[in-house]
């Protein structure tokens, strides 16, 4: 191995030779802790230290890295007290999560780091919107993402380093290429020779660079930081490398020939730098010596301490309180002017002036700028806010979600159209795994609404017909509005743009053209998780959201002699279950109307909660009427029959006869 120090100081040298040392003698500790029993689990980066402490080494604290959970370099370079990282991975609360996830997946604002999720993937795309962040704040700040060889072979890695090429994203990609993803060699993996020549193809600067050799690192990441700059755009970083423990370290690492082990472990970053200071002179026997000493008491000294920090004593309302970020709903009243207009122009209102109020709001989305997106909502967004603000995206659903993340991160608020709520399942790992968790796992909040327009009775098939709210009810950390009116859309919507936590917005496609309403000119809000009581009556409680409420208010007018509380939802989680249950035990029967498909529809567990609070007060079964629990088919008669609008009247009758 070749050390060129080029113009870098003794004082210099020595510092990355302290930096390097640090995390190995702490793994050395770990090692040992594990097999005495006293940490449960490990992630070794032996032999891979050079590149966390390289690349950390080149940014500036204010830049933010993203590591993986070999890179336990990074942490050290950003002087994380020691303490916190031991009580982080046993599981206490003086570590980052509070014991809800362990080792290094976790982040802190407090020192710029973001931490991965097992996924991998989503935490490239996350990059790409910090950086983005970083690119209109005109900062000439740059953001660096870990992964593994591994982990290109996902989409999301695709996906965010197309992005950060068209939209010149000062992202460094690195690449640890170690040899194994777990225990699957690279030429099992990918056929090209090198990963670096993937960045070819997205016109991306890409290098391959010796991962062991620190002063490699840190001078060609000076260079490239310097030119990303004065220029930005993204590189990509192969760094040639191996994993000298197992993949953690129960898994071991038999599967590994031996003389390739023998030929890595000559290549060692910490021996051959060391090697290489004392060569020169610039280190001495004693001086090792001391760092040696100083790291290890210092290791020692934060282990004691977070060895004498309490187990955490479990508490309902501690792990509840946190799935969602607090938000102090602000409500903004309206004026007396109102406009009649339609569900879909009330959508582009309350969009156009929360971009007017939120300057740091983004929107992203297919074909969304010039042409306005697939429903025209924001057609002439652009010559009213910019292209900064307002983002055609590739076909790349997952790595926009992610980037959105990542400008949450990085104090922007983002809103990503899904061109049809379908077409979410191409970007569902990051909602649910990435932007549902975040503050339960690290307190970070995730400021981004996903726009879902839905729905069927248009003749748009299987893809483009789907109201698929039942996926994200269920998953705690999200919030799911569906408005069936153009006032409450508006409203809604605002708020959704509000909150701070993830929200799922959706927007019946046939509404939006069909329903019209007089709407306030006004900025104004509404709270979430407060339904509206549309009708009022003694004999039965309706409870339905988004189309069918109009399928409802049909069957009424239909039948004036039916007697009966008609509820809108307009948000699904919260869930206002307060006027469900006064309503329910005034009629003694209910009956909840949904477009989703029955089995497994949001109407099952509101089933479930009045049979469980309200049991006492009914005079018959609760009834659900839905879609057939079949895919939506496309011809008229089909979908026609698909749909619950046919059945609802016949099942409300029994009802009201049981």
């Amino acid at each position: 191995m070749i050390f060129y120090r080029q113009k870098l100081t003794d004082e210099k040298l020595l510092d990355l030779y302290k930096k390097i040392l640090k995390p190995r003698l702490i793994e050395e500790k770990m090692l040992i802790l594990i097999r005495q029993g006293k940490v449960s689990k490990w992630f070794s980066g032996i032999g891979q230290e050079a590149i966390a402490v390289g690349v950390t080494a080149v940014l500036d604290d204010s830049e933010y890295v993203l590591p993986m959970h070999r890179n336990l370099g990074v942490f050290t370079t950003r002087n994380i007290p020691l303490n916190r990282l031991f009580s982080q991975w046993q599981g206490k609360a003086n570590g980052f999560t509070k014991g809800r996830d362990r080792s290094f997946h976790f982040g802190t604002q407090e020192y710029n780091i973001i931490g991965m999720i097992s996924h991998l993937g989503p935490q490239l795309g996350i990059a790409d919107g910090i950086a983005l962040a970083n690119k209109l704040q005109k900062n000439n700040k740059i953001t660096a993402v870990f992964t593994g060889e591994g982990a290109t072979s996902e989409g999301d890695f695709h996906e965010a380093l197309n992005i950060a090429a068209v939209w010149k994203l000062p992202v460094m990609f690195v690449i640890e290429n170690n040899g194994y993803g777990l225990s699957t060699p690279t030429n099992e993996q990918y056929l090209c020779e090198n990963l670096a020549d993937k960045g070819i193809g997205y016109g991306i600067e890409s290098w391959i660079i010796d991962g062991n050799n620190i002063l490699e690192v840190y001078n060609k990441l000076s260079k490239l930081k310097e030119d990303m700059i004065e220029n930005p755009h993204p590189v990509l970083l192969e760094f040639k490398t191996f994993r000298m423990r197992g993949h953690e370290e129960a898994s071991g690492t038999k599967y590994v020939p031996q003389e390739l082990m023998d030929e890595w472990q000559a290549k060692d970053p910490v021996a051959n730098y060391r090697n290489y200071l004392t060569e020169i002179g610039v280190l001495t026997t004693e001086l090792d010596e001391q760092f040696h000493s100083e790291i290890k008491q210092e290791i020692d000294e934060n282990w004691a301490m977070a060895n004498a920090e309490p187990e955490i004593e479990p508490t309902y309302s501690g792990e509840l309180d946190d799935v969602y970020k607090d938000f102090e709903y602000e409500e903004y009243t309206h004026g007396e002017e109102v406009k009649n207009i339609r569900f879909i122009d009330a959508v582009r209102n309350g969009l156009e002036q929360s971009m007017w109020r939120n300057k740091n709001l983004v929107i992203m989305g297919q074909d969304i700028a010039e042409y306005g997106g697939a429903f025209k909502i924001t057609e002439g967004f652009v010559d009213a806010f910019g292209k900064d603000r307002v983002r055609n995206t590739p076909i790349c659903e997952s790595a926009v979600v992610s980037t959105a993340m990542g400008l949450s991160i990085n104090n922007y608020k983002a809103i990503v159209e899904m061109q049809f709520a379908d077409f979410v399942s191409t970007g569902f790992n990051p909602i649910v795994n990435l932007l549902a968790k975040s503050h339960y796992r690290w307190g970070e909040k995730a400021d981004v609404v996903v726009r879902m327009p839905c729905g069927g009775g248009t003749q748009a098939g299987p893809f483009h017909s789907q109201t698929n709210e039942a996926w994200f009810t269920k998953t705690p950390g999200l919030k799911v509005v569906y408005p069936a009116f153009p006032y409450d859309a508006k409203g809604l919507l605002n708020t959704a743009i509000n909150d701070p936590n993830p929200v799922l917005f959706f927007e019946h496609k046939q509404l939006y053209r069909s329903i019209y309403q007089d709407v306030p000119t006004d900025y104004y809000t509404i709270p979430f998780g407060k339904a509206a009581l549309l009708k009022e009556g003694n004999a039965v409680t309706i409870i339905a959201f988004g189309a069918p409420v109009h399928w409802a208010l049909e069957t009424l007018a239909k039948h004036p002699e039916i007697d009966a509380d008609l509820i809108d939802l307009r948000t699904l989680q919260p869930l206002d279950t307060e006027t469900i249950f006064a309503s329910v035990k005034k009629t003694g029967k209910a009956i909840i109307y949904q477009e989703d498909t029955l089995f497994g529809g949001i109407a099952s567990d509101i089933s479930a909660l009045i049979m469980e609070e309200c049991f006492q007060y009914l005079d018959a079964p609760v009834k659900r009427v839905a879609s057939l629990d079949s895919p939506i088919p496309f011809t008229k008669a089909l979908e026609d029959q698909f749909l619950p609008k046919d059945r609802f009247e016949e099942v409300l009758k029994e009802l009201l006869a049981y």
